[in-house]
């Protein structure tokens, strides 16, 4: 199963965006410190030429630090960006940003006009709070709930910027699947989108190898799952997520484990790594490549049959 959700404002929002983008100084390209990779928007390095980014990744209390430090150095690798993880809990790290700005523009004279910034992210990645930090007062309507923001607006700030704030908004494909999957599992996605049964098993299977002992210690399990479901159904029996018949209800017992696992109740947690994503991305374009030699093949079998047809 894949998972998308692209709302007819997010089609406006890429276009909007796309017009805007040559007049901006500086990109702030928020990111979920727990998917970095997956909630990186590809219009960014589509359309941003030599423009400066500062990717934060937000909601770094949730995350493992040690993944959002390999993150960072992945990301900074790539000339003029500059990765920095904060936590909406640190109003202090947030002002930084504007001072950040700055420093990324030295050769430019901005005095006159104040530095151009443009601030995009994911749908619930936490920008319209970062927006309402910035400007130290309520601007950006907030929210847990994906979407929030509709239309782009430009703010005044201190430091003599200048921010557009553009709509979250997520794109028509998610590739590989598995990203699809870890943005429904933050939040990214409206939960109307996807099946809380299908994308808590992928959690389970994903947390189950990647911190055991924080799961086990979460549900004061003495002994480590076999498997995804037997998580869930561990989960169930010791939440009350019973059917008749003794079975427990998936569903439910999904909608738990996604609910706490946003919340970080698990602990800090990561839901991707950089190997990680370089191995997903290497096997999505085998994948690609023969699935497209299937289709040729298949083509090719039409045309000779077709042939034979009129012979």
């Amino acid at each position: 199963m894949s998972i998308n959700w692209f709302p007819g404002h997010m089609h406006k929002a890429r276009k909007e965006i796309a017009e805007v983008m040559p007049q901006v100084d500086i990109i702030i390209e928020m990111l979920d410190a727990r998917i970095p990779f997956s909630s990186e928007n590809p219009l960014v390095p589509e359309l941003r030429g030599d423009t400066p980014v500062i990717k934060v990744l937000n909601k770094a209390d949730l995350a493992d630090p040690a993944v959002t430090a390999l993150w960072v150095e992945r990301f900074e690798q790539e000339k003029g960006i500059k990765a920095i993880p904060i936590s909406q809990q640190n109003p202090e790290q947030i002002k930084a940003l504007l001072q950040l700005c700055n420093q990324m523009l030295p050769e430019r004279n901005l005095d006159i006009r104040g530095a151009r910034a443009m601030i995009m992210g994911i749908p619930n990645v936490g920008k319209s709070t970062i927006i309402n930090t910035l400007a130290g007062r309520i601007i950006a309507k907030t929210g847990n709930e994906a979407g929030v923001t509709k239309i782009q607006q430009r703010i005044k700030l201190d430091n003599n910027v200048i921010l557009t704030d553009t709509p979250g908004f997520l794109w028509p494909k998610l590739s590989p699947a598995s990203c699809g999957y870890r943005l429904a599992v933050t939040g990214a996605i409206k939960d109307t989108a996807f099946d809380y049964a299908d994308i808590a098993i992928f959690a389970a299977d994903y947390l189950l190898k990647a911190y055991p002992q924080q799961v086990m210690a979460r549900y004061q399990l003495k002994e480590q799952p076999e498997n995804d479901v037997a998580l869930l159904d561990a989960l169930g029996e010791r939440r009350g997520c019973m059917r008749k018949g003794g079975v427990v209800d998936l569903q439910k017992a999904g909608s738990i484990l996604i609910t706490e696992l946003r919340a970080g109740l698990f602990g800090p947690v990561s839901l991707e790594t950089p190997d990680m994503v370089t191995e997903e991305l290497q096997n999505a374009k085998l994948e690609e490549a023969i699935r497209a030699a299937e289709k040729a093949e298949r083509e090719k079998v039409r045309q000779q049959k077709a042939k034979k047809k009129y012979r």
